[in-house]
């Protein structure tokens, strides 16, 4: 791949509202930075991305023809309003040319989760997702979850779609395959079985009650099961059963009867679990209200992993085949897709999609749309739903916009507020202090535009005021200066996405005065700004708002303006108390040792071990560190010098 910057002198960004047409001037600022990317812009295949004034990424999209696609988008006129507006911003370019169109589609996919441009179809999904962990590397394999990406020294089976799904499928392993769950370390120190033995959902390796060709024979019905192989297992286990019984091992015949019982429960079939699909996501789209919502069914080895249901940013307008096809490019972007995609609507460009994903595959994925049979029930079942999942959603929306209406003829806006940001701090005298910016908005809580800052003082120990004036120094001194260094280089006022309509603080009228200075020097005045004084007693529901334009006054306790209000205070309480707390336990495990240079993890790990604590170490003589297991003679010699600054090491 090779990338290449085009940097372009500056247009102006627009300042227009999102729901106000764009006008545009002649000539278009942002189409001759375009045109004057075409002249050195190549025909090979790549991914471009188009950047605004402060460098930032506005759209991502990759292209068979890098020049003939890019030149698409000099026409404004036969452009969309949302990629019109995305060209009227548009400053530079830079693009990445690489040997294919799959390639680019994968690298698109990659920047757009990285980067998340505000005029692409972006895929919300920031979590990781679940497996199943069996062990290879000890004598007794031990069954388990994991988060995160697979690794070597175990084999995996998944993902899942939530801890819920993996857990229950851990449970029914242990149920049916008697396999342990216990820790390594857990396992060489029992003396006698646990629980799960005695209720039947282990077979006790620890202790014996099983041995290894036994437990072997455990864990190849479990691989074989999960691999897609139940009806030879169950016809194992039975086969087992009708030896014992004819016996007389009546016990073991019960002990497998009860297995076979819960194998037949685990592979109930039907439009939850498939008989006909052994490997494939499910993925339903609905579009309503200018929303979309994917629902995704995870089918492995015939059985239901779970399913997720997932609202992609941006999709006003769009096709649902264009949506699914970015949503599909980005949703397997960090996981391995499955050999079979079942849709409920086509995809743009599927034959492309499907060689990108056997790219990333390194094997064959096919993608279809069923038209009858069980596959068209299962994916009717998906777009079910996704239809409830939107229509939820929508409910929950309508109600938020009532709630943002109601805060809005509340303190006088001008309309319902797009960005709520709420401040609250952390401390124990002064200690660990941590201030802490929650942000709130049409669509609830927006967790990903949280912030922490920690307190850098001098401060006095519980100075609350002095804390609050540092936070919204560095929150709004940082936007202030972003802005001013756009505006220079455009000579127009930036957009400003990151600027709040309504400004809460956890406080009375000192806190409301401390943070009214602040934005005042710093020149915020279009900030509505609101303090939220505890009632009587700390009384929840009898607190008092104050607003400096009007005294201070109080809402009926049961007022629903006041709960969400209360939430939002709340939601930055808890933030700040987990963020104080989570420094503090950092602060606990951090010694003088932290300050040597050199000193890493594990030698530090290797110093606290060998002489049991930092004061140990600094009272060490040179010869024992010397000694020490993991510390060579230059890291002593450095440690040793730390602690004693006089010595001349000769």
């Amino acid at each position: 791949m090779t990338e290449t910057d085009t940097t372009l002198p500056p247009a102006a960004p627009s300042d227009v509202a999102p729901a106000e047409p764009v006008e545009f001037s002649r000539p278009h600022a942002g189409v001759a930075a375009i045109e004057r990317a075409l002249l050195t812009m190549p025909l090979s295949p790549g991914v471009y991305r188009m950047l605004d004034a402060r460098g930032e990424a506005l759209y991502v999209g990759k292209a068979r023809s890098l020049k003939k696609r890019v030149y698409s988008y000099t026409q404004v006129g036969r452009l969309p309003e949302r990629l019109r507006r995305m060209v009227n911003d548009t400053v530079s370019m830079e693009i990445v040319t690489t040997h294919t169109e799959a390639e680019a589609l994968l690298l698109e996919a990659n920047l757009i989760k990285r980067l998340k441009p505000r005029f692409n179809i972006l895929l919300r999904d920031d979590k990781s997702y679940p497996w199943l962990m069996l062990t290879d590397g000890h004598a007794f394999p031990q069954i388990t979850k994991h988060r995160g990406k697979p690794g070597k020294g175990a084999s995996f089976w998944g993902p899942f779609a939530s801890a819920w799904a993996v857990n229950q499928t851990v449970t029914a392993m242990q149920r049916v395959f008697l396999l342990r769950s216990c820790s390594d370390s857990v396992f060489t120190t029992r003396t006698r079985p646990c629980l799960l033995h005695q209720i039947k959902r282990c077979s006790a390796p620890c202790v014996d009650r099983i041995d290894k060709p036994g437990y072997d024979r455990l864990v190849g019905q479990a691989r074989a099961f999960l691999s897609g192989k139940a009806g030879s297992v169950q016809a194992a286990l039975a086969g087992e059963m009708e030896q014992a019984s004819e016996a007389m091992e009546f016990e073991r015949a019960a002990a497998l009867r009860d297995r076979i019982r819960g194998l037949t429960h685990v592979q109930g079939t039907g439009v939850i679990n498939p008989a006909s699909i052994e490997d494939a996501d499910i993925i339903a789209i609905h579009l309503a209200a200018g929303q979309a919502c994917v629902q995704v069914f995870f089918i492995r080895g015939g059985r239901n992993n779970g399913n997720r249901a997932f609202f992609p940013a941006n999709t006003r307008g769009e096709e649902a085949a264009e949506i699914l096809s970015a949503f599909i490019a980005q949703f397997y972007d960090d996981k391995p897709p499955p050999p079979l995609l079942l849709l409920n609507a086509a995809v743009a460009e599927p034959e492309l999609i499907a060689e990108a994903l056997a790219l990333k595959a390194d094997r064959k994925v096919e993608l279809a749309v069923p038209v009858r049979g069980e596959k068209r029930a299962v994916v009717e079942h998906a777009a079910t739903n996704a239809r409830e999942a939107l229509e939820r959603r929508l409910a929950e929306g309508a109600g938020q916009a009532k709630l943002l209406e109601g805060v809005a003829t509340l303190f006088g806006l001008a309309g319902p507020p797009e960005r709520i940001e709420t401040y609250d701090n952390s401390h124990i005298m002064g200690t660990n202090a941590y201030g802490v910016m929650v942000v709130a908005g049409p669509e609830g809580f927006t967790k990903q535009a949280y912030r922490k800052y920690g307190i850098r003082g001098p401060i006095a120990p519980g100075d609350d005021f002095a804390m609050m004036r540092e936070m919204l120094e560095r929150r709004f001194g940082r936007s202030l200066r972003e802005q001013a260094a756009a505006q220079d280089e455009s000579g127009s006022p930036p957009a400003r996405p990151d600027w709040p309509d309504l400004l809460l603080i956890d406080g009375g009228l000192g806190q409301y005065s401390a943070v009214r200075q602040v934005l005042d020097d710093l020149g915020v005045t279009d900030v509505k700004l609101v303090a939220i004084a505890k009632g009587p007693d700390r009384d929840a529901g009898r607190e008092w708002f104050h607003t400096g334009d009007a005294p201070p006054f109080q809402l009926p306790p049961r007022d629903p303006v006041l709960y969400y209000l209360q939430r939002l205070r709340d939601e930055a309480h808890r933030f700040a108390i987990t963020t104080h707390r989570a420094g503090r336990s950092k602060a606990l495990v951090q010694s003088e040792l932290d300050e040597i240079p050199g000193i890493g993890a594990a030698r530090k790990r290797a110093l606290l071990n060998h002489f049991g604590s930092a004061r140990g170490v600094k009272q060490a003589g040179l010869v024992d560190l010397e000694n020490a297991p993991g510390i060579s003679r230059e890291t002593a010699r450095s440690v040793y010098g730390h602690f004693h600054p006089g010595w001349n090491p000769g």
